[in-house]
């Protein structure tokens, strides 16, 4: 009974030196080029309607449920999202505007798990039509998913999505302006 007792100390102070130990705040972001107008993009990118003709997870499984409230585009717009359980229920609200630069929202994620994150997307032109694009996510994780982190960042969660959703919103402008 003692070793046993011994044993649950050593895993319990062996999990909270790795969350002591652990990076709680995250930036996952991605680059890409994109041959249109700075403000082509951003006025389409900022359109929360038209997440789910470029974003990863919502091309590629559509939600159950989207319910939009508010001016889309503008501060203060949000929707509501409920899927299957690899989009899982959520909200996204746009809380920063700054025309033809920044855009940024707040996730509100209910399901599979509760969590809080900020989006940005920002958008900086090279030349005329060719613009560098970011897309990115920044939050902060608590016990137990940094411990979790240690061994699946969150570079490997977010990064793929990333790419593949920025490439969408490449091959979908591009392919508009050729059109």
């Amino acid at each position: 009974m003692t070793l046993f007792f011994y044993v649950i100390i050593a895993v319990i102070t062996f999990i909270a030196f790795l969350h002591a130990w652990s990076k709680k705040d995250y930036d996952v972001s991605r680059t890409i080029v994109i041959n249109q107008s700075k403000a082509d993009i951003y006025s389409f990118v900022r359109q929360l309607k038209n997440q789910p003709k470029w974003i990863a997870k919502l091309k590629d499984s559509k939600p159950v449920k989207l319910k939009f409230k508010g001016i889309d585009g503008k501060e203060g717009a949000m929707v509501y999202w409920k899927g299957r359980k690899n989009i899982g229920e959520g909200t996204q609200k746009i809380i920063k505007v700054k025309p033809g630069h920044v855009f940024e929202t707040k996730l509100l994620l209910v399901k599979p798990v509760e969590a809080v994150a900020l989006t940005y997307f920002a958008a900086k032109e090279i030349q005329p039509e060719r613009t560098k694009v970011v897309f990115g996510v920044r939050g902060y994780l608590p016990f137990p998913y940094s411990v979790i982190s240690i061994f699946y960042s969150m570079e490997n969660k977010f990064g793929n999505d990333f790419d593949k959703s920025l490439q969408n919103l490449k091959d979908h402008l591009e392919d508009q302006q050729n059109a």
